[in-house]
């Protein structure tokens, strides 16, 4: 049990990360949960109530994630664990985008990892302890049509997180990937509505006949940022029934 230590989660609101802070408080931790929605932020807090603390942030605002940071390390406590579970595609071919698109897409997805991580990993290099979360895609590490940029994007959180490791090991400050396949999230929800079909093809693929639950995604997140995993540094584990096995 984590017994009081504080995590950083950040896309706190969305699908994937309200099972995130919902299992790290079951775990022991105090949340800090961090989402740009705020109507979603007080529906988090009113499930989860004990143990989280919202903080309602543009997460691409890098003045402004950093500001949070400070605040969270002045009113809860130094921050253990810091978790990135914020994302966000649409389905279109690259063909067709504009480059304001382009730019949502990596401020989203690349550029808001970068902001938030620094601030903190300053703070766990003085005190020589840490642990960072992030998730990527399967999209990052097969690649996939209709999200070429978000692809390339969760391909880049691979390589930071690989890269951050060898950087901070050092410190004792390990960097983890948890990489999806389909999840049961109202984005995915969003593109069934567009193409009811896509469903029926997604789970004739996947060996286990189904798409994973938020819950699957944060029972691995529970595992990384624990002290089990205290010796396991620079890996990436999808989690996605075996859609994806890549080496």
């Amino acid at each position: 049990m984590a017994r009081g230590r504080i995590a950083l989660v950040t896309g706190a609101a969305g699908g994937i990360g309200r099972a995130v802070v919902a299992r790290l408080v079951a775990d022991g931790f105090r949340v800090a949960a961090v989402d740009i929605d705020e109507a979603r932020m007080t529906e988090l807090t009113g499930a989860v109530r004990d143990g989280v603390t919202p903080f309602v942030c543009d997460q691409t605002d890098e003045a402004a994630i950093g500001a949070v940071v400070e605040r969270v390390e002045t009113e809860l406590g130094p921050v253990h664990a810091l978790v990135n579970t914020i994302g966000w595609v649409g389905t279109t071919r690259f063909i067709e985008e504009d480059s304001d698109y382009w730019r949502k897409i990596i401020a989203v997805n690349l550029e808001s990892i970068l902001y938030v991580t620094h601030p903190v990993l300053e703070r766990m290099i003085e005190r020589k302890a840490g642990t960072v979360c992030n998730f990527s895609s399967d999209a990052g590490r097969i690649g996939t049509s209709c999200e070429v940029v978000y692809s390339a994007c969760k391909a880049g959180v691979i390589a930071l997180c690989k890269s951050l490791a060898r950087e901070n090991a050092r410190y004792g400050i390990n960097f983890n990937v948890v990489s999806p396949g389909p999840t049961d999230t109202p984005l995915l929800k969003e593109e069934i509505e567009q193409n009811p079909e896509l469903i029926q093809r997604m789970t004739r693929l996947i060996p286990f006949r189904r798409v994973a639950q938020p819950e699957d995604q944060a029972a691995a997140v529970s595992f990384l940022v624990s002290d089990d995993a205290s010796y396991i540094t620079g890996q990436v584990i999808s989690v996605s029934g075996g859609l994806t096995m890549v080496d």
